[in-house]
């Protein structure tokens, strides 16, 4: 709830989510969101609700995560941005800060969410200076295997076979706008998917289920046999680990949401 004198301050946040147990708040338990409205609290001197534009979850990182906090009508966005970055931990980082309209909501206003996904095959990708931000798989992966199996999932597909868990009261039918797999300065190979929403560990179950193409594990027209039919006993590979997950960017339709340049994921 925001107080008639409290503006509505839109976040865009990066992080490093290796040390923690995802985005919402759990008790006894280091997050994301926690960690900010620790922070806010901090400085205002009361508890405010950090709204994020999704959950994303233990060990995923963000680029481009969007949440909104409200603050006392004194403060600016600037101001903001400046107090949480100088008591945030290390590993968050307010990249922007803005004063939106009270009606805007980061998660129900969102009409696409973009994630990056970084495969390192090359040995150099167990580097500690890249593990924590990649899947350090450290095999050769076929890049017309996993072209072919990326381009089967753009348009409106069911994705229950690539979710951990169902979500009945939102369906379980994605809208892909866009995926493939591009190089990745000569680590290995960067999945990048932009989508209306998914379902819970999608973008791990798809990855995980096409590097297993791309090595020659699975045949490519499995891909569209798992869309194509849910119901049937073709099942998915593991999901790939969370590490190597990014949420990239997230966009708006509303004229109160930011145009939003994101900076690349740390290399």
């Amino acid at each position: 709830m925001i107080a008639g004198d409290d503006i509505r301050v839109l976040l865009v946040l990066h992080y490093d989510g290796s040390g923690f147990h995802g985005w919402q708040v759990q008790p006894g338990l280091r997050t994301v969101q926690g960690e900010i409205e620790a922070v806010v609290e901090r400085v205002t001197l009361g508890h405010r609700t950090v709204l994020g534009s999704g959950r994303t979850d233990a060990g995923v990182h963000a680029t481009g995560q969007v949440a909104t906090v409200s603050f006392p009508a004194r403060w600016t966005a600037a101001r903001a941005r400046k107090a949480l970055n100088a008591l945030l931990p290390r590993d968050i980082w307010v990249e922007q800060a803005r004063e939106v309209p009270r009606a805007f909501h980061p998660r129900y206003d969102a009409r696409e969410r973009h994630y990056l996904y970084r495969v390192g095959t090359a040995a150099h990708s167990a580097s500690p200076f890249h593990r924590p931000f990649c899947w350090a798989f450290g095999d050769p992966l076929d890049p017309d295997r996993l072209a072919v199996a990326a381009a089967a999932l753009p348009g409106e597909h069911s994705f229950r076979r690539f979710s951990k868990a169902g979500q009945p009261q939102r369906g379980e039918r994605c809208t892909v706008r866009e995926a493939a797999w591009t190089p990745w300065d000569g680590l290995g190979f960067v999945f990048s998917i932009r989508a209306n929403r998914y379902l819970h560990h999608m973008v791990r179950y798809l990855v995980g289920t096409m590097v297993d193409i791309g090595r020659g594990r699975r045949n490519v027209g499995e891909m569209v046999a798992l869309l194509e039919d849910p119901d049937g006993e073709l099942r998915t590979s593991p999901p790939a680990p969370p590490g190597g997950l990014y949420l990239q960017r997230v966009r708006y339709a509303l004229p109160s949401a930011p145009p939003h340049d994101p900076s690349p994921p740390p290399p």
